[in-house]
């Protein structure tokens, strides 16, 4: 199959599918057109690829999922170890944007708004506020 019916089978864009070529997690056949040739497990794979991206994991670490899903002799354990990595990520994400939500919080609490120019949230983003 072409790179318009792999790209409407997987759900990715051909240009995306084009980057995980270049980058070595697919490796269609070329037809003796010189055309890409998809197979059914070229579109698997490149649904893999899209499921685990949407989870948030990095090209390196959907190669190595991929590395592992393609291992008959992997330990569940290298899977888990990935994953509970990439929970530790999640979490530090969360609690730097529940600072930043604070902070922003306490610079919105501190401007009264209305119709003065004066602002204290731009001031403190200027680095002019002294308190």
């Amino acid at each position: 199959m072409n790179i318009g019916e792999a790209s409407r089978l997987s759900g990715l864009p051909a240009k995306t599918i084009r980057y995980y070529e270049e980058v070595g997690l697919i490796k269609p056949t070329r037809a003796n057109n010189g055309y890409r040739d998809y197979r059914d497990r070229d579109v698997h794979v490149l649904r893999f690829l899209q499921r685990s991206r949407s989870l948030g994991f990095s090209i390196a670490e959907a190669r190595k999922l991929l590395s592992l899903y393609g291992d008959e002799n992997r330990h569940r354990e290298d899977v888990r170890r990935l994953v509970t990595r990439r929970i530790g990520e999640i979490d530090r994400k969360i609690a730097d944007l529940n600072s930043l939500k604070r902070a922003l919080a306490t610079l919105t609490d501190q401007c009264e708004g209305g119709d003065s120019p004066d602002c204290p949230i731009l001031e403190e983003i200027a680095g002019e506020r002294v308190e």
